[in-house]
């Protein structure tokens, strides 16, 4: 695919904050340079939601939601998300219950992202956390796909790696191409978690992947000129 330009690469980032510490005044500076940078998105958690839309008015908001364990109950996932759409987000990132996919329990899984779903019609876009890393480690390639068709029988809009928070890791290039393998075409694809540099995006775009999570889009950014071509 690439290469791609400074304003391309930046048209598919989630520019994204979702540190427990975040305060108003971080979000004020992180707000004002997702602008600048020109992102296509801007990710915060629930509360910040109101504050962002206020600041950045046409801004395309998205909020995470069960995150990120992903052991919330789902009537308590399906009112996060109906509150973030309230105030203001037009793209949900929720978390699935990781251990309920490797103890292959299907039907809660769909049951959950359904839920959410439910709460959160069109035109909200609705992305699904699977914790790729995890599912690999846990039961192999198998896993992951299983739970890309059950994200996207559910009604996902896009399937999306990692919350960046779990132990296994974040994004790989090999859980993109799987997941690209088996739902892209239909489905978008968020790689997040653990892109730093810009080898590492453009890796992930190439890999198949649609948006990118980052929390350092600057530097991502800024990177894309050390690359050769």
């Amino acid at each position: 695919m690439g290469p791609y330009s400074r304003a391309e690469l930046a048209a598919l980032v989630d520019h994204t904050l979702l540190k427990p510490e975040a305060t108003e005044a971080d979000i004020e500076v992180f707000v004002a340079e997702a602008v600048e940078l020109g992102a296509y998105a801007i990710c915060v958690s629930p509360t910040f939601v109101a504050a962002v839309a206020a600041l950045a008015p046409g801004a395309t908001v998205a909020s995470v939601v069960g995150f990120p364990s992903g052991k919330h109950l789902s009537a308590v996932k399906a009112e996060e998300a109906r509150l973030a759409v309230a105030a203001g987000a037009a793209e949900v990132d929720m978390v699935i219950d990781v251990g309920s996919a490797i103890a292959g329990d299907v039907v809660g899984v769909a049951a959950d992202i359904a839920a959410v779903r439910t709460a959160t019609p069109d035109p909200v876009r609705l992305k699904v956390i699977l914790e790729s890393a995890a599912l690999l480690a846990a039961r192999g390639p198998e896993l992951l796909v299983d739970m890309c068709r059950v994200a996207e029988d559910a009604g996902a809009d896009f399937v999306k790696t990692s919350t960046g928070f779990h132990p296994s890791g974040g994004a790989s290039v090999a859980a993109v191409q799987l997941m690209a393998a088996t739902v892209g075409g239909r489905l978008g694809i968020k790689a997040s978690g653990g892109i730093r540099t810009a080898t590492d995006a453009v890796a992930m775009l190439d890999a198949g992947a649609t948006r990118l999570g980052l929390s350092g889009t600057r530097a991502v950014l800024d990177g894309l000129a050390g690359l050769d071509g």
